[in-house]
């Protein structure tokens, strides 16, 4: 069982920065892959970035490849999400998840947090 909080959110300027942390409850984070999604309103939730628990691969949705990084502390059971150059259309809330298969997909995923909400406005 892994247990995620997600925090950082807020509301941002167009064009700002803010960084999102998710922690993990659990011995065996570093055996999962994590990820990150979004869900703005009135919309699916969507893939947004995800890394594998070796650290080795990231991957991210073209609309936000550039602008975020994805990175993970696997000693503080933690996992990073920097954005920058932050645009009104980035406004959803971002839910953390871990996955031990191999796809990155809001069905793959095992565990999800609660979420956190970003607003960036114009």
């Amino acid at each position: 069982q892994v247990q995620l909080v997600e925090s950082g959110g807020g509301l941002v300027q167009a064009g700002g920065s803010l960084r999102l942390s998710c922690a993990a409850s659990g011995r065996t984070f570093s055996s999962y892959a994590m990820g990150w999604f979004r869900q703005a309103p009135g919309k699916e939730r969507v893939f947004v970035a995800a890394i594998s628990w070796s650290l080795i691969s990231t991957y991210y949705a073209d609309s936000v490849e550039g602008r975020f990084t994805i990175s993970r502390d696997n000693a503080k059971n933690t996992v990073y999400l920097q954005m920058n150059s932050l645009k009104p259309e980035d406004t959803a809330v971002y839910y953390c998840a871990a996955t031990r298969g191999p796809y990155y997909t809001v069905d793959g995923m095992d565990y999800w947090g609660k979420g956190t909400l970003v607003t960036v406005s114009s």
